[in-house]
């Protein structure tokens, strides 16, 4: 499909019944919801889709900007002539579908945000993040010792950006014995990261979350939320109650024994949740 301004995205759609938009995590990621999809299609209209320059979307030169990502969900939205989609967002995804919701509340029937940090700002959680990544990381020296090693390298291979990427992705696991497994089939297959997406959308992050407006406008959000949180998640969970505090239509989710990607740990649950919340 193509967005307002020529670049092409790509997009999949399965199932039938009410419309759910799923939104990857990222930024400069691509959509790992192949494995989850499946059972939402049993009840719900799914459509997956690579966020611009990422995935299988053409490669371009942005623009960067919550704003452009945004029109360019809203292009999604209208390219299957969904009036209203449920919009089902991961990590930076939940933070996109919930901008998507301030923006245009009359097209979104419910939003299903997954693994967020919340509306304050970073200091309410990344310096934990990081205190906790190289903790979980460090539990196998040498793990943490290769990782540094390829964040160092000013040019890798691709090959090298796929092994460090796994290695990064194996702390979100709470299940230890089977991280790096994990981590790697979500690098399966492997587009490769959009490192200035990832950096330019992250820095807007910073400047703009945590605002009296984004608080104000959060709790002017007239439509069903449904958080979900895996309980082992090594960003704190606390940061996300500055969200579930503004909302006035907010139930929450804490699934034990899963980390950020509560799909893979705890699948019947996860599954159980988004369903309760689509129907």
């Amino acid at each position: 499909m193509t967005a307002d301004d020529g670049v092409c995205l790509w997009a999949a759609r399965s199932g039938v019944g009410e419309p759910l938009v799923l939104c990857h995590g990222g930024p400069g990621l691509w959509d790992m919801f192949e494995d989850v999809a499946g059972p939402l299609a049993d009840r719900s209209t799914v459509v997956r889709w690579d966020q611009r320059g990422c995935g299988r979307s053409q490669r371009c030169d942005g623009p960067w900007t919550r704003e452009r990502f945004v029109a360019d969900l809203d292009a999604v939205r209208g390219h299957f002539g969904f009036d209203r989609t449920a919009l089902l967002g991961h990590s930076w995804g939940a933070q996109l579908a919930l901008a998507y919701a301030l923006a245009h509340p009359e097209r979104v029937s419910t939003l299903i945000y997954v693994s967020g940090t919340g509306i304050g700002p970073d200091a309410d959680w990344h310096p934990a993040y990081r205190e906790n990544f190289l903790a979980r990381l460090g539990e196998r020296p040498e793990r943490l010792q290769r990782w540094r090693y390829l964040m160092d390298r000013q040019l890798m291979t691709d090959e090298e950006a796929r092994e460090g990427a796994v290695l990064q992705w194996s702390v979100e696991f709470e299940d230890r014995d089977r991280a790096l497994e994990q981590a790697g089939h979500m690098a399966d297959p492997w587009f490769g990261i959009n490192t200035a997406c990832n950096k330019t959308l992250n820095e807007e992050r910073k400047r703009t979350w945590g605002t009296p407006e984004l608080y104000a406008a959060c709790r002017g959000l007239d439509l069903p939320v449904l958080i979900v949180d895996g309980e082992h998640d090594i960003r704190p969970r606390s940061a996300v109650d500055s969200l579930e505090r503004a909302l006035p239509n907010v139930r929450r989710v804490i699934l034990p024994g899963a980390g950020h990607m509560p799909w893979a740990e705890d699948r019947q649950g996860f599954l159980e949740a988004v369903a309760s919340a689509v129907r």
